[in-house]
């Protein structure tokens, strides 16, 4: 089987395309990119160069991935846009390459950005992420696997989003967002625990028991977040998922949305 490609579309030599990828109308595939098995590039996508996509991605109409980084520090470096396998993107959403910070814009395996996401320089989007329409990410943002980001939501450079996270619609996210919590507004606030996405994932209810007390201490007691820090090992239970909130919180950077 050969790749079906509309004679309007322009495929640059240096392109590699799978056998049974499908190639719309007007859509353009430039230099040193990778398009694999079962994927799809609608009408008037671009992949400007160095674009990695790998099995049944969907690359919706107008979207363009692999543009120059908008930043000023960028000069000309090799960098990359890479996509997971069975990841959807929908109509005129943008991806940039990295830059030298980490060389590369990635999106994990098996998740959907909506129409006219954006995501910038050295974003790093796990898997199973869902991103709603119009959402907005600066460079170097960080988005852990199953998290939800809302509709036009603005998520500053360097902010880090905790897995399985939900971000409610048009939120300014400035500070970075703890896994397994909800989170709303402008200035974005936590709103507890996602609790009905941690059931719909299977989470046991011991474990998502266990979290909500990880959460009241931290965020719901009279007490700061180093002192939370202290009593976290006599407090909580040791189970995977409330280490890793803790080594979240601690690790942050940014500071942590309360």
């Amino acid at each position: 089987m050969t790749p079906r490609i509309h004679p309007t579309a322009i495929v640059h030599p240096d392109a590699r395309l799978a056998d049974d990828v499908e190639v719309g109308p007007w859509a353009y595939i430039g230099p040193n990119c990778s398009v694999g098995a079962g994927s799809v590039i609608h009408m008037r996508a671009t992949l400007e160069e160095h674009v990695h996509l790998a099995a049944r991605v969907n690359v919706g109409v107008g979207s363009v991935l692999g543009g120059l980084p908008q930043d000023l520090k960028f000069k000309g470096e090799v960098t990359t846009v890479e996509v997971g396998e069975g990841t959807t993107i929908r109509e005129y959403a943008t991806i940039n390459r990295g830059t030298s910070e980490s060389f590369k814009t990635t999106v994990g395996k098996g998740s959907f950005l909506m129409s006219y996401v954006h995501l910038a320089h050295d974003c790093h989007v796990g898997d199973g992420v869902i991103i709603s329409n119009g959402t907005q990410l600066a460079g170097h943002v960080k988005i852990d696997d199953r998290a939800i980001i809302s509709g036009l939501c603005a998520v500053h450079q360097f902010v880090k989003i905790g897995r399985h996270a939900f971000v409610g619609g048009m939120s300014r996210v400035a500070k970075d967002i703890p896994p397994f919590v909800k989170a709303v507004g402008n200035p974005v606030k936590l709103y507890g625990l996602n609790s009905v996405g941690l059931q719909r994932s299977g989470f046991s209810d011991v474990t998502v028991s266990e979290l909500k007390k990880a959460y009241r201490l931290f965020f719901r007691s009279d007490i700061n977040i180093s002192q939370a820090m202290e009593r976290a090992s006599g407090d909580l239970q040791p189970f995977p998922e409330v280490q890793a909130f803790i080594a979240f919180v601690e690790a942050s950077d940014r500071g942590i949305v309360t």
